[in-house]
C-alpha cells in the first residue's frame, strides 16, 4: 500500500476574505513533503500487526485520501521554530494515529456510512472491529510518544487524547437537544477538534526546546485553526454535497447534532420555524425535503453566513498568533493553511 503526497508551492499568501486566488495547502505540502515521506514510513511500519485485519482495516482509512493536515502542521511548525532533529517524525505519526483512531470510533458512534468518499470501516468490517482497531492505533500512538523521550510531549498529547474523548461524550450528551447553548457547542468543538490541532502544533516547539511564549503561540494558532475548521465543516454539512465533502450531505442534520448554524437559526426563528427545528433535531423530520427546508431556514436567518463569519474570526486569531515568528516559507504556509480551511466553504 503506497501513501503518496504531491504538491507544488504557489508561494501566495492572502489575508482572509481578500484572496485573489483560491488558497491552497500546496505551500505547506511542498514545505513538508520530504518530512512527510519519513512520517508515512513510520505510519506504514507501526500500523503493521501479526493480525492481518488490523493493517487492512487501518489502511483503509489511513490511505483513504485524507489531507494529513494535522501531521503536516507538526512538521510545518517544527520548520517555523527551526527544529533540525528527527523526533517530530514519530510525533507527527502519533498525531495521525490519534486522529485516525477517533475517526474509527466516531463512525461507529454516528453510524456513518461514508468518509472521504468511501465506505466507512464499520460498514465493511463491522463496529466491533472498527472500535478495536481504533484502540490499537491509540496504543501505537502512545508507543511513539514515549519514544520521543519527552515527558512534556507525552503530557500534551495524552491530555489532548483525553480531552478529545471528553468532547465526543459531551457531543453525545448534547445530541438531539435543541436547547444546546452556543457555549456548550464551542466547548464541544474546542475539545473534539481543536485540542488535537493545538497539540500537533505545540509539540514542535517542545522538541525544539523553544520558550513557553512560542509554545503558547503555536497552541493558540492550532486551537483557533481547529475551531475555524470545525465551524466550516458544520456549515458545509448543509451547503455542500457528498462528492465535495467525502461524506453524506446532511449527516449532522439526520443525526440530530446541534451545531452553530442550527443554534443560530433556532434562536432567530419564528414559533413555526422553532417547532420545525425541535421536530427535526428530535429525529422526526429527516427526509430530503426536510433537509432542504432546514437549509432554506439557515439561509433565511443568516445562520450560515454568520457561522462563516465566526470561522473567519477564529482564523484571523490563528494567523495573528504567528506574528511573533519570522517571516518566511513556514509562516506563509501556515497562514495559507488557515485561509484554505476557511475557503472550503466557498
Amino acid at each position: 500500500m503506497a501513501l503518496v503526497m504531491t504538491a507544488s508551492a504557489t508561494g501566495n499568501v492572502h489575508p482572509i476574505g481578500r484572496a485573489s486566488s483560491a488558497p491552497s495547502l500546496a505551500p505547506m505540502m511542498a514545505l513538508v513533503a520530504e518530512g512527510m515521506n519519513q512520517v508515512n514510513a513510520v505510519i506504514l511500519d507501526r500500523m503493521q500487526s501479526r493480525i492481518p485485519l488490523i493493517p487492512e482495516l487501518a489502511g483503509h482509512l489511513i490511505a483513504g485520501g485524507g489531507k494529513r493536515m494535522r501531521p503536516m502542521l507538526t512538521l510545518a511548525c517544527a520548520d517555523l521554530v527551526g527544529y533540525a532533529g528527527s523526533r517530530h517524525y514519530k510525533l507527527a505519526a502519533a498525531v495521525e494515529f490519534i486522529h485516525t483512531a477517533t475517526l474509527l470510533h466516531d463512525d461507529v458512534v454516528d453510524g456513518s456510512g461514508l468518509r472521504r468518499g468511501r465506505k466507512t470501516a464499520n460498514i465493511i468490517w463491522g463496529n466491533s472491529a472498527s472500535v478495536l482497531v481504533g484502540d490499537f492505533l491509540f496504543s501505537r500512538s502512545f508507543e511513539l510518544m514515549v519514544e520521543a523521550e519527552s515527558l512534556k510531549v507525552l503530557k500534551i498529547l495524552s491530555n489532548a487524547s483525553a480531552v478529545i474523548a471528553e468532547g465526543e461524550v459531551n457531543q453525545l450528551t448534547a445530541q438531539r437537544k435543541i436547547d444546546t447553548s452556543e457555549e456548550q457547542y464551542l466547548d464541544i468543538i474546542g475539545a473534539k477538534t481543536a485540542a488535537l490541532f493545538a497539540a500537533a502544533c505545540r509539540i514542535s516547539a517542545v522538541v525544539a526546546d523553544r520558550d513557553e511564549a512560542e509554545e503558547q503561540a503555536l497552541d493558540v494558532y492550532g486551537r483557533n485553526l481547529g475551531i475555524a475548521f470545525q465551524l466550516i465543516d458544520d456549515a458545509i454539512d448543509y451547503e455542500s454535497d457528498g462528492a465535495t465533502m467525502g461524506k453524506d450531505a446532511g449527516d449532522d442534520f439526520r443525526d440530530g447534532k446541534v451545531t452553530l448554524p442550527v443554534i443560530l437559526a433556532y434562536a432567530r426563528g419564528s414559533d413555526e420555524e422553532r417547532a420545525f427545528w425541535k421536530a427535526a433535531i428530535a429525529g422526526n423530520r429527516v427526509s430530503d425535503e426536510d433537509l432542504a427546508h432546514a437549509t432554506g431556514l439557515l439561509r433565511k436567518t443568516g445562520a450560515i453566513a454568520d457561522t462563516l463569519a465566526r470561522a473567519r474570526h477564529y482564523g484571523q486569531r490563528a494567523i495573528d498568533a504567528l506574528g511573533m515568528f519570522d517571516n518566511g516559507k513556514a509562516r506563509a504556509a501556515l497562514t495559507e493553511a488557515v485561509e484554505f480551511a476557511i475557503a472550503r466553504a466557498y
